[in-house]
């Protein structure tokens, strides 16, 4: 399976959007539609039901099932510095010059109000690689602060995070990723979830998610480095697959349903910083099923 939309060597090949819904479009933009989940989708969607894949697990994997899917049925096809990645049907890689005018702040991620159509949105996409990249592993998204701006937020969601650590509710610099996972997405998930991870990054883990309150979020990244992304995967799925001997499958509600991605989205940029030269790069936010 290796589709291609993209026939000029200066284009990024093999960009995958990543949707749980049909949506008329997406070709527009030059980006390879790819369906996960139970929806039914056009015959010319990719969908992750096809050759090696969790598909079954979507429903607690949400997008990371795709990068199974890429890692098992693409990437040993790829060829090395060739730039090949994936967005997701709400979220974008686009050109740096956006980047001033694009707003980056909690409940405000990737805020670009002048989006109407597609062809608003085709025009800012980054479709070729940029000559800024030269020397990098990988592009991530531009962080953003995970400081929590609202008190009562903070007290209503991370009351057990503040009875361990009363400074939280006063050092901006303990409101950090850490925190964040555990006021969102359970307190005690992430220290069960370090427990199980591989042993060579469970010290460096903690000190990244400890230190740091900014995070480049939402699962998707630009690579010219097979390899390395190969070594990503395994590394993401051993990880994943001991987790879910912790947390299972049945997961209701916002917090943990989808819990296999919001690990892979702390994971991910923690990764790639220790083991890759990392380049952030401008992304905006736009729900295309709005159009």
């Amino acid at each position: 399976i290796m589709p291609s939309l993209v026939g000029s060597e200066m284009c990024i090949r093999d960009s995958y959007c990543i949707t749980h819904k049909p949506i008329d479009g997406i070709k527009s933009l030059n980006l390879i539609p790819f369906g996960v989940g139970k929806a039914k989708f056009p015959n010319d969607y990719i969908i992750e039901n096809s050759g090696d894949n969790i598909a079954h697990k979507n429903y607690n994997y949400s997008e990371t099932s795709f990068h199974y899917w890429y890692w098992k049925n693409i990437l040993n096809q790829k060829k090395n510095n060739d730039w090949f990645g994936m967005c997701q049907y709400r979220r974008y890689f686009v050109k740096t010059e956006y980047k001033d005018l694009i707003k980056n702040l909690a409940g405000e991620q990737g805020y670009y109000p002048y989006i109407n159509n597609f062809v608003d949105l085709e025009k800012m996409l980054q479709k070729e690689p940029s000559s800024e990249w030269k020397g990098y592993d990988v592009i991530l998204c531009e962080p953003w602060s995970v400081a929590v701006r609202s008190k009562m937020k903070l007290v209503k969601r991370g009351i057990k995070s503040i009875i361990n650590d009363p400074l939280i509710l006063f050092d901006k610099r303990k409101q950090n990723i850490k925190l964040h996972f555990e006021m969102f997405h359970g307190f005690d998930n992430l220290r069960k979830a370090i427990n199980v991870m591989p042993q060579k990054d469970k010290v460096d883990f903690v000190n990244y998610i400890s230190k740091n309150n900014m995070l480049s979020g939402h699962c998707i990244f630009l690579s010219n480095n097979t390899k390395l992304i190969d070594n990503f995967y395994t590394d993401l799925f051993e990880w994943l697959f001991k987790c879910e001997a912790i947390f299972g499958f049945d997961l209701k509600g916002y917090d943990t349903q989808r819990i296999y991605s919001f690990l892979t989205e702390r994971y991910t940029p923690f990764w790639f910083n220790k083991y890759a030269k990392v380049k952030y790069w401008p992304w905006v936010y736009c729900d295309i099923t709005k159009f």
